[in-house]
């Protein structure tokens, strides 16, 4: 039994904040931030919008594309690391709302790899038999944790939800194979200090240039492939720079990677989903296209999986 994608679906807020407009708030300049970063411009949800109202529409795009009601959900797995409370989830708080009566709801704490750590866990409820249909969802409201007069790291971050239903897939379709790891000593890079976001841009973009490369190649050669079998890459969309180096590490050209950090900036663990969902909608990913989807976050922690595209 393979676990793959059958529905996918995001939601990201209509308020959109460019670079000009930080010029306003923060000393900067858009050529600064283009030429270092590759955004021009991210999305804000408004203060009436928590994380779990972005997490419940892309839900629903995702249910509605998979052409399933909520009720067949079996689980709920929310990436983020924004939540509305610090407890009940994101998870829970979806449920009720979607009508996901069936489901076991809990979230997954892994920062910008958070949708690919949730997408792994789905992959062992499927295969084991356990569950046959498992919504992941990657969402985060990070303007609410946004230091807006640091300017290192305001410039970067923005809203946004992404979803996507695992189940059994036909054979030789689906996650061919995943890569995932953690470096605890790294935490002191990347982390929530009280009310705002911290992040050692310097120490998180040597490591990310290093292991986002790394991970791709590993789940392309735990799959039995070669670079060369590679279709499309959709990289967590935090940096152009650390994109371009895992891109290059597969010899792929630029029309084979997701590119959506000019539209929205970085926002984390939904940053992979929203990249796939676009990319599918672009005509840009095929039936039986072989993906490569890989990040890394706050933890610090990385992850990537091979995926066979189709039901």
């Amino acid at each position: 039994m393979n676990a793959g994608v059958i529905g996918i679906g995001r939601y990201v807020p209509d308020r959109v904040l460019t670079n000009e407009d930080l010029e306003k708030i923060v000393d900067t300049s858009d050529e600064w931030i283009r030429s270092r970063t590759g955004i021009e411009e991210r999305r804000i949800a408004d203060d009436d919008m928590d994380t779990s109202h972005l997490a419940e529409l892309a839900a629903k795009n995702a249910l509605e594309d998979a052409e399933i009601p909520a009720e067949e959900l079996d689980m709920i797995l929310v990436a983020t690391v924004t939540g509305d409370y610090g407890f009940p989830s994101v998870a829970c708080l979806i449920q009720e709302r979607l009508g996901a009566k069936n489901a076991v709801a809990m979230d997954v704490s892994a920062a910008c790899a958070g949708f690919i750590y949730g997408m792994i866990t789905a992959k062992q409820y499927i295969e084991s038999g356990t569950y046959k249909k498992i919504l992941v969802v990657g969402v985060e409201k990070l303007s609410k944790i946004t230091n807006w007069e640091d300017r290192n790291t305001a410039v970067l971050f923005g809203d946004g939800a992404g979803a996507a239903i695992i189940a059994p897939v036909s054979e030789g379709r689906g996650i061919l194979s995943f890569d995932m790891g953690s470096d605890g000593s790294g935490a002191k890079h990347l982390y929530q200090n009280g009310q705002h976001l911290y992040m050692s841009g310097r120490e998180v973009f040597k490591f990310a240039v290093r292991q986002m490369p790394e991970s791709s190649l590993k789940v392309v050669e735990k799959a039995g492939l070669e670079k060369e079998d590679v279709d499309f890459l959709i990289p967590h969309q935090a940096n152009i720079r650390i994109m371009e180096a895992a891109r290059e590490r597969l010899g792929l050209p630029s029309e084979k990677m997701a590119y959506t950090v000019q539209k929205y900036g970085n926002t984390s663990s939904s940053s992979i989903p929203i990249a796939l969902v676009e990319s599918v909608m672009d005509g840009k990913i095929k039936e039986d296209d072989v993906l490569v989807l890989v990040g890394f976050g706050g933890g610090l922690t990385w992850g990537a999986v091979a995926l066979k595209w189709g039901k």
